[in-house]
């Protein structure tokens, strides 16, 4: 009778699409279906923000949100090339991920209850905690927002930032001119040109774009912070199976650099007896990717080829022009907020 039932269920699952079995019996959701038939991740992506996002001079695409992208596509496909990368503005997110036009974000969203239930998202793993901040010129010599009374900021339209910037305003009486432009370019173009005396995104963001500019000595962070912005991949709820893996590829990130398993050092690891190890990398018949309906060793080929999460950031933001410190963003045992849960 057991066995009759489980014939039962395979064959409704197989019709009605909802899902094919995987590896140890996993019923893999229809974004991972899809992915696979593809041989291809769709992930949606900024291609302005330097650093997290962007289009390089050989038109490849590369940053620290790309290589998140990357795993997942390496976790599933074994491949972390088998990429194609959608560019998304601010305002086009929810349709994208409402519409099925991609498999997955990565692009300095930030986590909201209102985005987590009304675009139909399931967000993984904060991999960037950041606030929100106002940029400005040296030489308007000014050191708080309250020195802005009177003047304008730009922000783009659409965003959490522009509600925050919004309340801040307001919460403290001030007469500030808050000027929407299109995506984040346009608000940081605008903010060159003298159309706003200020402007307003991410701290990460204002650091890349000051960084990055012909003079970064003429531009500074006022020290306040408006929000908490904690940024991170999502995809759609339809899929909570691929939802798991996007999430475990990135607590695997995080867990191998609290191990000290990196992309250079990783063969060493592999024959290792610590069981914590062992099962992280899927060695030794411990399971890590069967639970997922994926390679049981998915981390070891995500790692081989792109490393932990410490060598994703120090790639992308630890190097010139940026120069980011860890700060928050550092594991837990080094007084950060990076925290991995146990591959068990």
């Amino acid at each position: 009778m057991a066995k009759m039932l489980s014939a039962i269920i395979l064959l409704s699952l197989l019709v009605s699409g909802v899902g094919v079995l995987a590896q140890d019996d996993v019923v893999l959701g229809p974004v991972t279906q899809r992915i696979m038939e593809r041989g291809e991740l769709v992930c949606g992506v900024n291609q302005q923000l330097a650093g997290f996002g962007v289009v390089n001079d050989a038109g490849e695409f590369e940053g620290f949100d790309i290589d998140i992208c990357r795993a997942v596509a390496a976790a599933v496909l074994g491949d972390a090339n088998a990429v194609s990368f959608r560019p998304l503005a601010a305002a086009e997110r929810q349709a994208a991920i409402q519409g099925g036009e991609i498999d997955m974000m990565s692009r300095n969203t930030t986590w909201t209850l209102s985005r987590d239930v009304v675009w139909g998202a399931t967000f993984g793993p904060t991999t960037f905690y950041d606030g929100q901040g106002i940029g400005t010129g040296v030489d308007l010599g000014v050191t708080t927002i309250e020195e802005l009374d009177g003047a304008s900021i730009c922000v783009t339209q659409g965003t959490t930032t522009e509600l925050n910037i919004t309340d801040a305003v307001a919460a403290r009486g001030l007469d500030i001119t808050i000027l929407a432009q299109p995506d984040i370019a346009a608000a940081w173009q605008a903010y060159l040109d003298g159309r706003c005396e200020a402007w307003t995104t991410d701290k990460s963001s204002l650091a890349a774009l000051h960084a990055t500019s012909a003079d970064p000595s003429q531009h500074m962070v006022l020290d306040v912070t408006l929000s908490k912005e904690p940024l991170g991949p999502l995809s759609p709820q339809s899929d909570p199976q691929f939802a798991d893996i996007v999430a475990w590829t990135v607590f695997g990130l995080i867990n191998a650099e609290e191990a000290g398993i990196t992309s250079e050092n990783i063969d060493d690891f592999l024959m290792s007896d610590d069981p914590t190890i062992q099962r992280l990398l899927g060695q030794n018949d411990n399971a890590s990717g069967s639970y997922l309906g994926i390679p049981n060793d998915f981390m070891v080929t995500v790692i081989r080829q792109l490393g932990n999460y410490g060598e994703i950031f120090h790639r992308h933001l630890g190097v010139p022009p940026f120069n980011l410190g860890r700060g928050i963003n550092a594991l837990w045992t080094d007084g950060g907020l990076l925290y991995g849960p146990p591959f068990r």
